[in-house]
């Protein structure tokens, strides 16, 4: 997973930044999915898909920190944002299951 697919400049893209490149989208582009659904509402608001980004994106960069580039800062800081968003994923679930059983 460390080997080169291919190269960019002096940019090396190997299989695990594919990865971390990824979990950077994912993770980013759920403000663009919050700011969308928040202004369809007209208030603020989180919709679903927002924690599974970020807890998908939290995955592939806990992925590429921990096995691509064995990194203990990128570990720790995508730990936390990980089960912030698996803990507001199952509330979302659990009271969306109460409110419609």
């Amino acid at each position: 997973m460390n080997n080169e697919l291919f190269a960019i400049g002096q940019w090396v893209i190997t299989p695990w930044k594919l990865i971390g490149y990824a979990g950077v989208v994912l993770f980013g582009g759920r403000w663009f999915v919050q700011l969308f659904a928040s202004h369809m509402k007209k208030k603020p608001t989180f919709p679903r898909l927002f924690w599974y980004m970020s807890l998908s994106g939290s995955a592939c960069l806990l992925a590429y920190f921990s096995f691509g580039k064995n990194d203990s800062v990128g570990i720790l800081s995508n730990l936390f944002p990980a089960s912030v968003a698996a803990y507001n994923l199952f509330l979302d679930i659990t009271h969306r299951h109460r409110t419609t059983v």
